[in-house]
């Protein structure tokens, strides 16, 4: 797979920045997310990592690689640059099981977190990832469970996605203000489809293409927010199809709110 040369010129200098401060640490780089799924957008896009070590981060291998991220985010802002780092051994077994890892989220180097830890990040890396650095995906023991990536994505939407919906229709908050914006609705509306997707086919899709697959799986009154949220995700110069903030917001929290309730109720055996 071709890589964007922004995601090229990031990658390149993280290996040389973490090479610098650790040499022999980092022994596998490894794109998942947006890249892997052929749906990166500079604009919107995060570059989505699994960093493989020779082991279990040390706090000295942590320092490390809280000054490698800083200098690479000090030379290239954007996009963010968000993942783990994990072992080999890790990636053989159950994320369920690996507990809190160093990570970068949101651009920010957290010593211990469970974010991306998830069955999510290892299908993708088994079936699409990208490799940077490192043996083939397909050479890789990397544990993948059909039943578990369901599980994960019925919890997800049920409970991330429930409090992110609650927090979102209260305007006067952080994420309330943020969904007036374009790109929070055009996020949120098509990681719900996806997730939709998932539980519907087992298999896990793009930003992109499941907008897609929403049009063709709802009905006809939710594809004006859909049409809107895939037009944003592209990048487009189309005008809006809503005439404010404040009605799209609107559109994104109530599809929000049947796309959760379908795929959470209980379907006939």
């Amino acid at each position: 797979m071709a890589i964007h040369p922004r995601v090229r010129t990031l990658t390149e200098a993280f290996l040389h920045n973490v090479d610098d401060a650790a040499p022999g640490l980092v022994q596998g780089l490894y794109l998942t997310g947006s890249v892997a799924l052929g749906d990166f957008r500079p604009h919107a896009s995060d570059v989505d990592f699994v960093v493989v070590t020779a082991r279990r981060a040390t706090d000295s291998d942590r320092d490390a690689l809280r000054r490698a991220h800083a200098r690479t985010r000090a030379q290239i802002p954007h996009p963010q640059f968000n993942g783990i780092h994990v072992t080999w051994e890790d990636l053989a077994d159950d994320p369920g099981v690996c507990g809190p890892v160093a990570a970068v989220a949101g651009g920010r180097f957290r010593e211990r977190s469970t974010a991306d830890v998830n069955p999510v990040t290892w299908h993708v890396l088994a079936e699409r990832g990208v490799t940077v650095r490192g043996p083939l995906p397909v050479e890789l023991d990397v544990w993948d469970n059909p039943a578990s990536l369901r599980a994960w994505s019925f919890g997800n939407l049920d409970e991330h996605w429930r409090r992110w919906r609650a927090r979102a229709g209260r305007l006067v908050t952080p994420r309330g203000l943020a969904a007036l914006g374009s790109l929070a609705p055009s996020w949120s509306v098509l990681s719900v489809s996806r997730l939709h997707f998932t539980l519907r086919t087992g298999e896990i899709t793009s930003k992109t293409r499941a907008g897609m697959y929403a049009l063709h799986t709802f009905p006809e009154r939710w594809q004006r927010i859909v049409n809107e949220c895939l037009r944003v995700r592209r990048g487009t110069a189309q005008p809006s199809l809503y005439r404010s903030g404040p009605a799209r917001r609107r559109a994104a929290l109530d599809y929000i709110e049947m796309v959760l309730d379908d795929a959470l109720s209980p379907r006939p055996a």
